[in-house]
């Protein structure tokens, strides 16, 4: 999985790096591709940097939720089969009968290596390597270690059980109320938006008509050291930062949204390519650019 993950980062680094520097060289050559200037380079680079490390972390990370979320149904329903007197083994082998989503595969596979004759240590093991999540190598960690002392093993999955479900109760909680931060982070962004627009389609514009309009009166006045002077002419660079600071606004918020939610950098490149690119989008569409 990590091989896949660094193949996929490698690539999204080395296309985006491509497309950026593409974007650089037109800036220097003053070209124009296919109706796409520097900045649609720079950006469309930037987003492919994000999207894709974005979406795989995004996608492997709902398939551990939906694993984990069902683990404490397996472990109680062990644990139930152990009251009746079964060996840890025995109740795997019952309990494997049952439906558990993501999760069923997994356990029926383990199932099958323990009615094979493989020894139920070296089966869970087995189970925690190819499932490979943080609850689920916390839990069989505890497991393996009460079926070696001994005792009622039954007992230490219910409380197993319910120490995955309520720990998972406490990651929902924190991400509803971490959402909240999350939108007000996007809200703001967006607002920053509609003030960009608004000062680069009409005050700036304005601000230059005026600076023109003064420094031209000026060149055919006998009037010297004017005290007040519009520079007009800087007008495109402060549109120009205007629009590379939504870049970066958009870049920022939305990592910061991802580690909000679920505490996770990686997540948060997904929702830095919705607010860039959403952001970008909207500033050409709008003419504030």
């Amino acid at each position: 999985m990590a091989k896949k993950e660094e193949t996929i980062m490698y690539t999204s680094v080395g296309i985006g790096g491509i497309l950026m520097a593409l974007g650089i060289v037109m800036y220097t050559k003053n070209m124009i591709i296919a109706g796409l200037n520097y900045l649609d380079f720079i950006t469309l680079g930037l987003s492919v940097i994000l999207l894709f490390p974005g979406i795989y972390d995004i996608l492997y990370y709902r398939r551990i939720k939906k694993i984990e979320a069902r683990l404490p149904d397996f472990l109680r329903d062990v644990a139930e089969a152990g009251r009746f007197g079964m060996t840890l083994a025995e109740a795997i082998i019952v309990a494997s009968s049952g439906r558990y989503g993501a999760l069923t595969d997994e356990i029926k596979r383990m199932a099958a290596k323990i009615q094979w004759g493989v020894p139920v240590n070296e089966a869970l093991e087995t189970f925690n390597k190819r499932v490979n999540t943080p609850l689920v190598n916390r839990m069989v960690a505890i497991i393996i270690k009460a079926n070696q002392a001994g005792g009622n093993v039954a007992d230490v999955l219910s409380m197993v059980a319910h120490a995955a479900r309520e720990t998972q109760l406490m990651e929902k909680e924190r991400s509803i109320e971490m959402s909240t931060y999350a939108f007000v982070l996007a809200t703001a962004f967006y607002v920053y938006l509609a003030t960009i627009i608004i000062l680069n389609t009409s005050f700036l514009p304005q601000m230059a008509k005026a600076g023109k309009a003064v420094s031209e009166s000026l060149a055919h006045s006998a009037i010297t050291n004017v005290p007040v002077r519009i520079a007009y002419e800087n007008v495109p660079i402060i549109k120009f930062l205007f629009v590379l600071s939504s870049i970066i606004s958009g870049v920022g918020d939305g990592v910061m949204m991802g580690i909000l939610i679920d505490g996770r950098l990686k997540t948060g490149m997904f929702y830095g390519f919705a607010l860039l690119i959403s952001g970008y989008l909207i500033l050409r569409l709008a003419g504030g650019m």
